[in-house]
C-alpha cells in the first residue's frame, strides 16, 4: 500500500525548533521530488520547501529561508524537514507530497501541488507563547 505519513508537529514556542518526518511505505522515496506544503488558517496551501530525487537541489519560500531545511535518507525511505526559530506566522498544517520527476519540472516543485502523485495526511504545528 502506498502511504506518506508526516510526524513531529506539535506545539513550540516562538524561537523553538521541530523536525518533522515523512516516512513513505509501499514505494521508495528515492527517485521521487518531494514538496512541503503548508495551509493555515484562512490562507491558502502554500509551497514550503521541495528537495529533489537526489538532494541535489532544494527549494525554500523566501520566509522559511535560513529557517529551515529540508534533507532526505533514501536508505530510511524519509524525508525531513528542520525547522528552526518558528514564530507564529509558521503555524499550520504541514503536509508531504511525492511526485515522479517525469511528471513535473524541478522548477514548479513548490507550486504544481496537483501534479503530486501522493500525500500524507498532515501534522499540526502551532507556534504560541
Amino acid at each position: 500500500q502506498v502511504q506518506l505519513v508526516e510526524s513531529g508537529g506539535g506545539l513550540v514556542q516562538p524561537g523553538g525548533s521541530l523536525r518533522l518526518s515523512c516516512a513513505a511505505s509501499g514505494f521508495r522515496l528515492d527517485g521521487y521530488t518531494i514538496g512541503w506544503f503548508r495551509q493555515a488558517p484562512g490562507k491558502e496551501r502554500e509551497g514550503v520547501s521541495c528537495i529533489s530525487s537526489s538532494g541535489g537541489m532544494t527549494y525554500y519560500v523566501d520566509s522559511v529561508k535560513g529557517r529551515f531545511t529540508v534533507s532526505r535518507d533514501n536508505a530510511k525511505n524519509t524525508v525531513y524537514l528542520q525547522m528552526n526559530s518558528l514564530n507564529p506566522e509558521d503555524t499550520a498544517v504541514y503536509s508531504c507530497a511525492a511526485a515522479s520527476p517525469g511528471r513535473m519540472l524541478w522548477h514548479a516543485c513548490y507550486a504544481e501541488a496537483r501534479r503530486y502523485e501522493y500525500w500524507g495526511q498532515g501534522t499540526q504545528v502551532t507556534v504560541s507563547s
